[in-house]
């Protein structure tokens, strides 16, 4: 209790008691990270794998004055804040420059994935408006066909390469090398400024089953992402580490590594468009790489050239992993081949794409199991009509996520893609064990309906993958006359493995019930896989599908 003798309001020598203090106002935009980096870990590199086998280096300090430049030539393009600038291009230097030149001003990235079609990219770019689009050299055909379709189109921009490969699809489309090197006037430039609700990217959904949406992001949600993502239990890296970005920046932007490195001053490797075992082997050597992120099938393709060739990545100790399911079998070869420990995670392009992460070097880490989600996200499971379980532990239920760098809705759609509580619903099915440990057990969209019940491919893959002799394996609904759907499985063997189509059966038989079972084996050469590195559903759902004959 306070005392009688102390009075509210005027108090010598502190000021009025009535006026309330107040924090600076401090907007949380994205080219406050490379301006850190630039000022805090100045010569600190990013560093580019060459076809040559050497790198392009360049440090924070100079990349931040290229990307100033960038947006000195974009703002001479007639570029202004809120517009969307498009890239199509591939993990390099000259593209994270593009990156923050186009959101520093406070224009938003649209990243074109190269392995989608010309059709879809211009459908894609004619959403979004952009009349930019900044290219890789090698991709400029491709380039050509997107601006065909895509018709606001109007200045195509050339990095890591000359314009030798253009041809103009229309008279009112030119394209000019971006030479942030030339003597450009940039002293007008300020980056930031603006509210840190502007969107500062846009990527779209993969598509593997389904038509793909666009996602934009603000620079709010990717700030707040990017502190989420480097706490000690997520990502936890530090300006001692040199970190590879395997994953593509057009992948729901390279899970957010461009942002991540800079911001604590590590070491960013960028592989340019060689992923290959072979490139990765050579690059992770030179630079140190410490910790690494992609796909489960680039880490494949690195274990199988050591096999092959030998050699080791003795300073590479972690691999983080998401986009696609991972095989027990095939996280114990990865940890085995390469010495490392694989940290897995579950994400998605609507979350930024972060979801969940086991934790750094989990001595009881298994490949099923993908972590639980830091401060900044939440989880809820829900029946099929999006009632919450009432029991939120060792339930199987369709899995939903709120938080501050979660999708509220689509580019293009006037409803939310949110339910009336905020809670956005990803089409999962998941578990969330006694731990509070995050299990993918399926997609929605993916199971299968055989005579009235469901059958989960997830569970039947986890199974096959799991076997010596397979390199990857799916199984999609064929449809029937008698049973509605039975399930097909796909295959795609280890070299030099054989197996027979019983022996692969058998391995089911007392695991899964027996009407799981699929009706026939089809061997792949080479399982189709999505451009974000995902095995390619839709695509086996519309090769496989139909009934035979």
């Amino acid at each position: 209790m306070l005392s009688s003798a102390i009075k509210v309001g005027a108090a010598p020598g502190y000021g009025d008691a009535a006026i309330d203090g107040a924090m600076q106002a401090y907007a949380l935009t994205l080219d406050k990270f490379l301006v850190h980096a630039a000022k805090w870990h100045p010569a600190t590199e990013v560093v580019t794998g060459r076809e040559t086998g050497d790198a392009d280096r360049l440090s924070y300090a100079a990349l931040k004055d290229r990307a100033v430049r960038v947006s000195a030539i974009l703002a001479g393009m007639g570029v202004r804040a809120g517009d969307r600038v498009a890239t199509l291009a591939w993990n390099t230097r000259a593209h994270l420059e593009a990156w923050y030149g186009t959101m520093g001003m406070g224009a938003a990235c649209h990243t074109l994935n190269p392995r989608l079609t010309p059709e879809q990219s211009g459908a894609m770019l004619t959403l979004s408006g952009a009349q930019v689009m900044i290219v890789s050299a090698d991709l400029l055909p491709l380039a050509g066909r997107i601006a065909e379709k895509a018709m606001a189109v109007r200045h195509v921009l050339v990095i890591d390469g000359p314009t030798d490969g253009w041809t103009a699809p229309r008279d009112d489309v030119a394209a000019h090398e971006l030479r942030p090197e030339d003597n450009i006037a940039a002293d007008s430039i300020v980056w930031g400024g603006f509210d840190e609700g502007t969107p500062s990217g846009l990527c779209f959904t993969s598509g593997t089953t389904g038509t793909p949406k666009g996602v934009t992001y603000t620079h709010r949600s990717s700030y707040l992402h990017t502190l989420r993502a480097l706490q000690a239990d997520m990502l936890g890296i530090t300006r001692a580490d040199a970190v590879l970005a395997a994953v593509p920046m057009f992948h729901a932007n390279a899970w957010g590594l461009p942002f991540a490195a800079p911001a604590v001053g590590a070491r960013l490797v960028l592989p340019g468009r060689f992923t290959d075992g072979a490139s990765l082997a050579r690059l992770i050597r030179s630079e140190g790489v410490t910790v690494a992120a992609g796909v489960p099938t680039v880490w494949l393709g690195l274990v199988e050239h050591l096999e092959a060739h030998g050699g080791d990545v003795s300073s590479l100790k972690r691999i983080l992993v998401g986009g696609a399911p991972l095989a027990p079998a095939l996280m114990e070869r990865i940890e085995r081949g390469l010495g490392v420990t694989v940290q897995t995670s579950w994400g998605m392009t609507e979350l930024s794409p972060s979801g969940t992460m086991a934790l750094p070097d989990d001595p009881e880490r298994k490949a099923s199991v993908s972590g639980r989600p830091a401060i900044g996200l939440d989880l809820l499971l829900t029946d099929a009509e999006g009632k919450a379980l009432p029991d939120q532990r060792n339930s199987e239920g369709h899995l939903r996520v709120k938080g501050a760098a979660v999708v509220e809705r689509y580019l293009g759609y006037a409803e939310p893609a949110t339910d009336a509580d905020g809670w956005f619903e990803t089409g999962d099915l998941a578990r969330i064990d006694a731990q509070g440990d995050l299990i993918i057990t399926g997609r929605s969209k993916d199971l299968i309906k055989s005579g009235g019940e469901w059958i989960n491919p997830a569970e039947i893959e986890a199974i096959i993958g799991a076997l010596p002799e397979v390199s990857l394996a799916a199984v999609v609904g064929r449809a029937n006359a008698k049973w509605g759907e039975r399930p097909v499985l796909l295959i795609s063997l280890r070299n030099g493995r054989e197996i027979t189509d019983d022996e692969l059966l058998a391995s089911l038989r007392d695991r899964v019930a027996s009407w799981w079972i699929p009706d026939s084996v089809v061997r792949l050469d080479t399982m189709p896989m999505a451009a974000t590195g995902k095995i390619d559903k839709l695509r086996l759902k519309k090769e496989y599908g139909h009934p035979e004959g």
